[in-house]
């Protein structure tokens, strides 16, 4: 055995097709481009995300989700005003739980947190993912506790 005498193995190899050469060939006239449009010209293959004019979609996400970029994994919270927790009796735990069953949260799911607008007269037992330090001082003034839920 020479050189000269090795081959790939049989259909290891394949002929490039050649296109646009004629109707005998199979695969002439538009070379399997098709009729026109931007497929059909020189310079064909344009680049990822190409859409064809329009604002590509990664540029015009910030528009959709609002103004400007809004983080996907933002954390919002149910805000409570001090003078909504005025609806509790005197001496009563205020959980989350308690907070969605007199229909005082947006959003069940989310967290809550406590902030200090207002005045509160009743001394209450708070339970809450987040209290503000100023809403901390007037319940613990009127004789109640805060309690921090943790995540």
């Amino acid at each position: 055995m020479k050189l000269n005498d090795l081959k790939p193995n049989e259909g290891a190899r394949k002929d490039r097709k050649r296109v646009g050469r004629g109707i005998s060939a199979g695969q002439g006239k538009t070379a399997g481009r098709g009729t026109k449009g931007q497929g059909a010209r020189a310079g064909k293959p344009v680049r990822k995300y190409h859409q064809g004019g329009n604002l590509p979609f990664f540029r015009r996400l910030p528009f959709v989700r609002g103004k400007g970029f809004t983080p996907l994994s933002r954390l919002e919270y149910n805000e409570i005003n001090l003078d909504q927790l005025n609806e509790f009796a005197a001496g009563s735990l205020v959980t989350p739980e308690s907070m969605a069953a007199m229909r005082l949260l947006r959003n069940p799911e989310n967290p809550t947190v406590i902030l200090g607008r207002g005045e509160i007269n009743v001394a209450l037992k708070v339970s809450a993912h987040r209290v503000s330090q100023s809403a901390r001082a007037k319940i613990e003034a009127a004789g109640g506790s805060v309690e921090i839920i943790e995540n």
